[in-house]
């Protein structure tokens, strides 16, 4: 009997081949996401003390999202997590895609942080 390979399992090796050489430092964090079907999560991390500098995701009550599993709401919490990384001075950071394809939510996530002025 021929077993599947989950594609969470197949993510989760992607994401550690990642990780292996990408590390977030106190100039240069890491803007982690995770997604889920109904909802997307980033964070900045600084790997170095192990601490989450900013967050947002599509719970928060200011953005006041219906689906959170769309690119729209996906948009809002790239601008929101830029605008906070912002408001604590933290412009450049390096982006953990977290083992998922460069495409849909994730790529909707890093073009608006960007396009708030993020530079990664």
């Amino acid at each position: 009997m021929i077993t599947k390979v989950s594609s969470n399992t197949k993510r989760l090796k992607r994401h550690l081949r990642i990780r292996k050489n990408l590390s977030g430092t106190p100039d240069k964090p890491r803007l982690s996401v995770f997604r889920s079907n109904k909802q997307i999560y980033a964070q900045i991390i600084d790997d170095v003390k192990g601490v989450t500098l900013v967050s947002a995701s599509t719970l928060d009550k200011e953005l006041n999202v219906s689906n959170g599993g769309n690119v729209e709401a996906a948009k809002l919490v790239g601008e929101l997590v830029a605008k906070r990384a912002l408001s604590l001075n933290i412009q450049n950071v390096v982006f953990d895609r977290g083992g998922y394809l460069y495409h849909g939510r994730v790529k909707a996530l890093a073009d608006a942080a960007r396009a708030a002025g993020l530079q990664f």
